[in-house]
C-alpha cells in the first residue's frame, strides 16, 4: 500500500505515525509546501480527553507531547475593572513549533519520508491520497466534496507574548470604538498566545483595516497593556482575519479522503482544531486497520464515527463565535452572571457540571441570585414582575382560550390546569377550524368555521382560503378576555402563525407596517390589565424569505416599548413549509438574544427537561422564567423540595 499524505501539520504526521506503526509494509510519504519549521500561529490546547486518545494511540508520541506541556486549571474573566477565577477545567497547552518537532522526529524514526517545499499541482499518484492540508485545502480542490465556507464570528487577529500567564484568560476593553476582547494562555515556560477579537463595524472603525502589520501590533499592545504587564506583542503574519467555517457533504472521493481543517472546522474560540484533526488521524487509523485497508469500507466507518461527533462540536464552536460577536450585549450583566454566561456559552458547561468542578464559583452566583449567603440553586430563585412574586422561576403552568369561538384552533375545550397560571389570549386565525392535534397537525374540519388572515393564503396546502378579519371586533374581543381573565400572568399569542402572529411577517401580510395592528391590540389589552403581561413571539420564521432573528429581536423591542413586560419566545412555524432546527433547549439561544439586546425579560422553553438546564438559562441570564417538560411527578418533587428548603432558609 503506497500512501501520500499532502499536509505536514498535526493531522498529516500523526496519521503517518500511526499508519507505519500499523503495517511496516506500507510506505507512507508526507507532502509540505512549507519548509520543516514553518508554522502560523503559537499555542495548542488539548483536552484531557484527546490526551489519553493521544496515550492510547501512541505512548511515545504522549510521553514526548506531555513532558513540555504547560498546565492550568483557571479560567480568569476580567470585565469591568474585575477579575473573575473559575477553577477546575483543567487545561494543557504546547508551543506548535514544538508539536510538529515531535511529530517529525517521531515520524522520521518510523522511516516516514518526509518531503518538504513540495509545491503540489496534482493528486500524488498512490493508493490512498489524504488531504491534511488545512482550511484552503489544495486537496479538496481536485475532487468533489461538497465543500461549503461560511464566515462566522468577528474579526480576529493572533500573536504571541512573553508575558506568561497563568490561567486561560478573558479581557474585555471598552473603547470610544466599541468593544475588544482578548483571549490569552500559556504554551510553555516563556511565552502564551494572545488572540484578540472585535467585531468588524469596531475594526473598521479603529481604522484596524488600513494599518499596517506593526501598526496593528502597536494598537493592541497599548489597548491591552494592563494584561501584558509591560511585555511585549510578537507576530507571525498576525493580520486581522473571518475565521472561516468548513463543512463538507461527504469525508472522502475515491481514494481520497480529507481530515482535520480541511474537512472541518471549529472556531477557535473552544479551543478545539488541532484536537479534532488529530482525533480524525486516530479513527481513520483504526478503520483501516479494521476494515484491513478496503480504502471504501474504511472511509465509511471513518465518516460514521467522526462526522457526528465534529457536526456537535462545530455547533457549540459556532454559538462561542456567535456569542463573543454580540458579547457588549452583555454588557448590563452583573459580572458574577456576565461570566457565568461566559463559561457556559457553548453549552458544555452547565451549573451543575460547573459546581463539580468550582462549587466556591456557584455559590458565589446562587447567593447573587437569591439574595442570601446561602441561597438554592437560580431556578429556584425569586423573581417579581408587576407584583406579582414567583417562588422559582418554573412555576408557571400555561393554558389558552380563543377571544371569540371563531379564534379557536378546534372544537375541543381545553381544562384550566392548578398553579400559578400563564393565560393565554388567543385567535387561531387561519390555523383555526381544525381537528383535535391528536388526529394530526393543521388538518381542516370537514364542515369548519371560516377562518380569516391578513392575506387570503391559506396556512397549508388543505388549509381553507382565509378571508379578511374584523380587526375592530377582534381588538374588541382580546380587550374583553383581558378584562375577565383571572391569572398570574396574562400573556398576548403573536406565535406561529396564528392570527397576530401573521400580521407580523413578510411571508404572510403584505402590509408596509406589520406591526400595525398587534401593537393596537397590545396597547388596547395593556389599558384593560394591570398585572404581568407577555407576548408570545416567532422571533424568527425559519424561513429564507420570512423574519430573521434581528427583525424578531427588534419585534421583540417593540413590543417592550407598547407595553409587554414579558417576551414568550418562540421560533416558526409562521407558515407550513419553514425550516425548524428542533433540538432540545433550541430556544434557549434566542431567548437569550430577545433578554440582552431588546432589554427585557423573557420565559423560554423548548424541549427542557432538567432543572440543570433552567438552572444554567436563569443563571446565565438567558431568560428569567423556564418552562418545563417535565412528568407531573418530577414537577412535583422540585416545588416540594424548594418550599422545604426556602423555609429552612428563612428560619
Amino acid at each position: 500500500m503506497n500512501v501520500a499524505i499532502v499536509g505536514a501539520g498535526p493531522a498529516g504526521l500523526y496519521l503517518a505515525i500511526l499508519l507505519r506503526k500499523l503495517d511496516r509494509g506500507v510506505d507512507v510519504r508526507v507532502l509540505e509546501r512549507n519548509a520543516p519549521d514553518a508554522t502560523f500561529g503559537f499555542g495548542v490546547v488539548f483536552s484531557e480527553e484527546t490526551l489519553g486518545a493521544l496515550r492510547d494511540a501512541d505512548p511515545e508520541t504522549h510521553l514526548e507531547i506531555t513532558d513540555t506541556f504547560a498546565r492550568w486549571d483557571r479560567i480568569d474573566i476580567r470585565y469591568q475593572g474585575r477579575e473573575l477565577s473559575s477553577r477546575g477545567h483543567s487545561f494543557s497547552a504546547i508551543a506548535r513549533k514544538r508539536l510538529l518537532e515531535i511529530l517529525q522526529q517521531r515520524c522520521r524514526e518510523l522511516s516516514v519520508a518526509l518531503e518538504f517545499g513540495v509545491e503540489v499541482a496534482d493528486l500524488p499518484g498512490a493508493d490512498l491520497v489524504v488531504g491534511a492540508d488545512g482550511a484552503n485545502s489544495l486537496v479538496r480542490r481536485f475532487c468533489d466534496f461538497g465543500t461549503k465556507v461560511q464566515v462566522e464570528g468577528s474579526k480576529y487577529v493572533w500573536f504571541g507574548t512573553d508575558h506568561v500567564f497563568d490561567a486561560f484568560t478573558f479581557a474585555f476593553r471598552e473603547t470610544e470604538h466599541g468593544l475588544f476582547n482578548a483571549h490569552a494562555y500559556p504554551y510553555d515556560e516563556r511565552m502564551s498566545t494572545f488572540i484578540v477579537e472585535c467585531p468588524e463595524t469596531v475594526c473598521r472603525a479603529a481604522g484596524l483595516d488600513e494599518m499596517e502589520e506593526q501598526e496593528s501590533l502597536a494598537f493592541c499592545e497599548q489597548l491591552f497593556a494592563n494584561e501584558l504587564r509591560g511585555r511585549e506583542l510578537f507576530s507571525n503574519r498576525s493580520l486581522w482575519l473571518d475565521f472561516p467555517k468548513i463543512t463538507n457533504q461527504t469525508w472522502h472521493d475515491g481514494n481520497v479522503v480529507l481530515l482535520g481543517d480541511a474537512v472541518h472546522t471549529a472556531h477557535f474560540s473552544i479551543g478545539s482544531g488541532t484536537k479534532l484533526a488529530m482525533e480524525d488521524s486516530i479513527a481513520l487509523a483504526a478503520a483501516l486497520a479494521r476494515r484491513r485497508w478496503d480504502l471504501n469500507a474504511a472511509f465509511v466507518d471513518y465518516e460514521l464515527e467522526r462526522a457526528p461527533y465534529v457536526e456537535r462540536t462545530q455547533q457549540a464552536a459556532s454559538e462561542s463565535a456567535a456569542y463573543f460577536g454580540r458579547i457588549a450585549s452583555y454588557s448590563h450583566l452583573e459580572p458574577i452572571q456576565f461570566a457565568f454566561n461566559l463559561l457556559t456559552r457553548s453549552g458544555r458547561i452547565t451549573h451543575a457540571t460547573l459546581g463539580v468542578r468550582d462549587p466556591q464559583f456557584t455559590r458565589a452566583l446562587d447567593s447573587w441570585l437569591g439574595g442570601r449567603p446561602v441561597s438554592p440553586p437560580p431556578a429556584f430563585s425569586p423573581f417579581e414582575l408587576r407584583g406579582v412574586r414567583f417562588e422559582n422561576r418554573f412555576e408557571l403552568v400555561e393554558s389558552s382560550v380563543a377571544v371569540t369561538p371563531d379564534g379557536r384552533t378546534s372544537a375541543e375545550e381545553i381544562s384550566r390546569p392548578e398553579g400559578k397560571l400563564l393565560l393565554r389570549l388567543m385567535h387561531a386565525g387561519r390555523r383555526g377550524a381544525t381537528q383535535p392535534r391528536r388526529l394530526g397537525v393543521d388538518l381542516p374540519l370537514p364542515d369548519g368555521w371560516p377562518v380569516v388572515a391578513p392575506t387570503k393564503r391559506p396556512y397549508g396546502p388543505f388549509g381553507a382560503i382565509p378571508g379578511k378579519p374584523d380587526e375592530a371586533a377582534v381588538l374588541d374581543a382580546f380587550v374583553a378576555a383581558a378584562s375577565e381573565a383571572r391569572a398570574e400572568v396574562l400573556e398576548i399569542d403573536m406565535a406561529h402563525g396564528y392570527l397576530l402572529g401573521s400580521y407580523l411577517s413578510r411571508l404572510t401580510n403584505d402590509e408596509d407596517d406589520r406591526l400595525r395592528f398587534p401593537l393596537r391590540v397590545l396597547e388596547a389589552v395593556r389599558a384593560a390589565w394591570a398585572g404581568p403581561l407577555a407576548v408570545r413571539l416567532s422571533v424568527t420564521d425559519w424561513h429564507p424569505r420570512g423574519n430573521s432573528v434581528e427583525e424578531g429581536i427588534a419585534i421583540a423591542r417593540a413590543m417592550r416599548e407598547a407595553g409587554a413586560d414579558l417576551i414568550h419566545v418562540e421560533a416558526g412555524q409562521t407558515v407550513h413549509d419553514d425550516r425548524p432546527e428542533y433540538r432540545r433547549g433550541f430556544l434557549t439561544a434566542l431567548s437569550d438574544r430577545v433578554r440582552n439586546e431588546a432589554s427585557v425579560p423573557t420565559i423560554v422553553g423548548g424541549y427542557l427537561t432538567t432543572l440543570d438546564e433552567a438552572n444554567t438559562i436563569v443563571g446565565a441570564g438567558r431568560a428569567d422564567l423556564v418552562l418545563l417538560d417535565l412528568p407531573e411527578t418530577q414537577v412535583e418533587r422540585p416545588l416540594k423540595a424548594s418550599a422545604q428548603l426556602l423555609g429552612e432558609l428563612r428560619a
